[in-house]
């Protein structure tokens, strides 16, 4: 979990024992027993705000943890850290990237991202927008991918798909296909 969730999610966890204390000691006040007081209403209230505050926290153990994966390929690619990118990837990976390139292998995706980090240069940055498990193992992560500071000042600005697939070392990604958005192709060229 990112240091800013952490402290995000700590603190709301502690506002809110804070006001049940102060809504228990209420009840006491008034001549209710407490805890024996709540209702399930209550209690099912607890249970969404606590599940609010875990979903403000960044989401689900799981998709902060996939984020967190995804965010060390970025940073391993920045500082062309080969060991930290090949310890991302699952034995069998492959990476499909704009160019048409495909990195089959956990050798050839380090390979070819080094390579490719080397040739453009820039700084990269993917910022998830959307995880979606299709099995309780297997996610599927979709976000925006930019390269900035680009010869010229440049930029290219990409989509991103990431497979992620949870072993016992933790998630590691088997999977991605960078895509270059297109101009709409018009009416005419499907004659």
């Amino acid at each position: 979990m990112h240091d800013y969730n952490r402290v995000q999610y700590k603190y709301l966890n502690h506002e809110m024992a804070l006001l049940f204390t102060d809504w228990n000691s209420s009840i006491k006040a008034v001549g209710g027993s407490g805890m024996g007081m709540l209702s399930k209403g209550s209690a099912g209230f607890v249970i969404a705000v606590s599940l609010l505050a875990q979903g403000f926290a960044g989401g689900t153990d799981e998709e902060v943890a996939i984020r967190e994966v995804v965010q060390k390929y970025v940073d391993a690619r920045e500082t062309k850290d080969a060991q930290a990118i090949e310890a991302l990837f699952t034995s069998d990976a492959d990476q499909l990237v704009s160019s048409g390139e495909w990195r089959k292998g956990r050798s050839e995706v380090v390979r070819g991202t080094l390579a490719s980090s080397q040739r453009s240069g820039g700084k990269r940055a993917i910022t998830i927008t959307s995880i979606r498990f299709v099995a309780s193992s297997v996610a599927l992560a979709d976000g925006r991918y930019e390269i900035t500071e680009l010869a010229g000042g440049e930029s290219r600005k990409m989509w991103t798909t990431l497979i992620l697939i949870r072993g016992s070392d933790g998630w590691r990604i088997a999977a991605i296909r960078n895509m270059l958005p297109a101009a709409p192709l018009s009416p005419s060229s499907f004659k």
